[in-house]
C-alpha cells in the first residue's frame, strides 16, 4: 500500500493519492499534496478545500465539478463558481484535485 510521509508519520494512500482513510486528513497532509504538485495553498485554495470538507459532511459524497461549480458559485459568488477560476486554482481539475487535498474520495465521475 503506498504511503506519505507527512512530518514524520506514514499516511495510507490509494495508487492515485487519495487517503484511505478519510480521518487521517489534517492541513498538513493538504499541504504536503499541494507541495507534491507545486501548488502553494492560498486562502482562496483553503475555501474551496474547507468547502467540499462540508459538503462532505453534509452529503457523504464528494461533488462532480459541475455541482462543485454551481455549489461554489452560490456560497462564494458568480465570479468563484465557475470552471476558468476552479482551474486557476486547482490545474489538474477542482473535483480530482481539490478533492484530494482535502482528503475526500474521488469525485463520482472523474477519470
Amino acid at each position: 500500500m503506498p504511503t506519505i510521509n507527512v512530518k514524520g508519520s506514514d499516511v495510507a494512500v490509494d495508487e492515485e493519492g487519495y487517503l484511505e482513510d478519510l480521518g487521517d486528513w489534517n492541513e498538513d497532509i493538504a499541504a504536503h499534496m499541494a507541495d507534491e504538485d507545486d501548488l502553494e495553498l492560498t486562502s482562496e485554495h483553503w475555501d474551496i478545500i474547507n468547502f467540499l470538507r462540508e459538503y462532505y459532511d453534509e452529503y457523504q459524497i464528494a461533488p462532480a465539478v459541475r455541482v462543485l461549480t454551481k455549489a461554489v458559485g452560490k456560497k462564494f459568488g458568480k465570479e468563484k463558481g465557475n470552471s476558468k477560476y476552479l482551474y486557476a486554482l486547482f490545474p489538474y481539475g477542482p473535483g480530482k484535485q481539490a478533492c484530494r487535498f482535502a482528503g475526500l474520495p474521488k469525485p463520482t465521475g472523474c477519470i
